[in-house]
């Protein structure tokens, strides 16, 4: 099961990291918007490490609030989760 699930977050986490740029591009050109929305639900079924590696290639959303504060929270949630799993 581990070995299938690898690839696809993977993909998930190219997949976030082009959604930021996406929207960071749109942003300069004055385009719509992906939504902030779409950008946390990324990260919250898997793709936090595309989410973080996004903000900071492309300096997108680093100080944007209430964003930063709810994909941290994400973060701290995930973690709990491992930890909760690995426990069990």
């Amino acid at each position: 099961m581990t070995t299938s699930i690898f690839p696809a977050l993977v993909l998930l986490n190219i997949w976030t990291v082009y959604r930021f740029w996406q929207d960071k591009d749109r942003a300069r050109k004055g385009g719509r918007r992906v939504a902030e929305s779409d950008l946390l639900g990324l990260a919250l079924i898997g793709g936090t490490p595309g989410a973080f590696l996004g903000r900071h290639l492309f300096r997108h959303k680093t100080r944007k609030e209430p964003f930063s504060t709810c994909l941290q929270l994400i973060v701290v949630v995930q973690i709990g989760m491992i930890i909760g799993v690995l426990m069990w």
